[in-house]
């Protein structure tokens, strides 16, 4: 049987349609077309999970569960900073009762020294110390000097006070023994008898009296200049403690490390001859023995950690060291992210196992968390 022929008119209707496709198609953008390209796709895409998850409720081929790290990526890095377990910060010295802008370096370790505890580390410039030590020590001297005058002074009117009571009591005791003869006096004498014992009596008294408030005002005066004395001996004793300030030794065994601070109107390292100001940590000293590692972690990546987990560390610096690791901490309290306040982040410590040389605190380090455990390190491993 033949095929049935088109007609004219269905012919024209055809052309018509095509021709009005390609030219709705030619107003839109290029871009446009390309959004809806790729909203169709995940639209079939989503469609497709939606089906199979039903499937798998209602007896069918369960969708697996995605981990929270995929198979393909089983390890996480974090990038963070070495840093020592055991350091000691130094400290440019405060001066006790002094007021100092700013201290001048006379002698200083070069940095990545070797220290043993009590060596010395660095020496500041300690003239003005000295100087007002010795001006207080002298100062210290003549007020002492001043308390011994006094007391001997006092020692002085303390004898004399004393023979004066003495002098009043032998009066006394006469006038009494001149009393007990009144009945063989005359009427004139007995009564100047009685007239000399009562002088005596108020003489005598009078003189204790006075004695007292001598006595009081004597070790009042002293007390006065003892103050004085023991304070400017108090000021010596600090202008002494400064000067050995200008002096400082390492607290610990390990290796001298600079710190990066403001001197001079520029960021930088001291060095010999420069000015510090009293206060600023310019300078530590770690045991590189154990060093650990401190990176931020997302709170994405958070639930992941498990504390004893292993790691591999490595150094930005030096490619070619790698030290095994383990999670040994993750701080419970999280700051706010750098780009939104709602996803926050936390601080984890790393342990570092082993030693080289060249690790350092302060070194960018790469950590990449194994949860099947880290396996060997690299070389360089001391």
């Amino acid at each position: 049987m033949s095929s049935p022929t088109s007609s004219p008119q269905s012919a024209d209707t055809q052309v018509s349609a095509d021709s009005a496709t390609r030219s709705w198609r030619g107003r839109l953008p290029r871009t446009v077309i390309a959004a809806l390209s790729v909203a169709l796709a995940v639209a079939v895409v989503l469609a497709i999970l939606f089906l199979r998850a039903r499937g798998g409720a209602h007896g069918g081929t369960a969708v697996s569960q995605i981990p929270l790290r995929p198979a393909a990526l089983q390890t996480l890095r974090l990038r963070g900073m070495t840093a020592a377990v055991e350091a000691r910060s130094i400290q440019a010295p405060l001066i006790a009762g002094q007021q100092v802008g700013t201290l001048t370096i006379t002698r200083l370790v070069p940095s990545g020294s070797r220290v043993k505890r009590g060596d010395l580390l660095v020496e500041f410039e300690r003239q003005a110390q000295v100087r007002d030590f010795m001006d207080k020590q002298a100062q210290s001297d003549d007020e002492n000097e001043k308390v011994i005058e006094q007391q001997a002074k006092e020692a002085a009117v303390r004898a004399k006070d004393e023979t004066e009571i003495k002098q009043a009591e032998d009066s006394l005791a006469k006038a009494k023994l001149e009393m007990e003869k009144v009945e063989l006096l005359s009427r004139i004498d007995a009564e100047k008898a009685q007239e000399d014992l009562d002088e005596a009596q108020a003489t005598l008294a009078q003189l204790k009296e006075t004695f007292d408030l001598k006595r009081k005002a004597a070790q009042a005066s002293i007390r006065i200049l003892e103050i004085q004395r023991d304070r400017t001996h108090e000021t010596m004793l600090h202008a002494q403690s400064n000067s050995a300030l200008m002096e400082i030794h390492s607290p610990i065994d390990g290796i001298v490390v600079f710190n990066t601070i403001w001197k001079q109107g520029t960021m930088g390292e001291v060095q010999n001859g420069d000015q510090v100001r009293p206060g600023v940590a310019f300078m530590q000293v770690v045991d590189p023995t154990l060093m650990e590692a401190r990176v931020p972690v997302n709170q994405e990546d958070l639930l992941g950690l498990k504390i004893g987990e292993g790691a591999l560390v490595h150094l930005d610096a030096y490619t070619d060291l790698v030290f095994p690791g383990q999670l040994e901490s993750i701080d419970p309290m999280g700051t706010a992210g750098d780009f939104s306040p709602k996803l926050r982040k936390f601080s984890a410590t790393f342990s570092i196992k082993g030693h080289d040389p060249r690790l350092m605190p302060d070194l960018s380090a790469a950590v990449d968390v194994d949860p099947a455990g880290a396996g060997s390190a690299g070389s360089g491993l001391k």
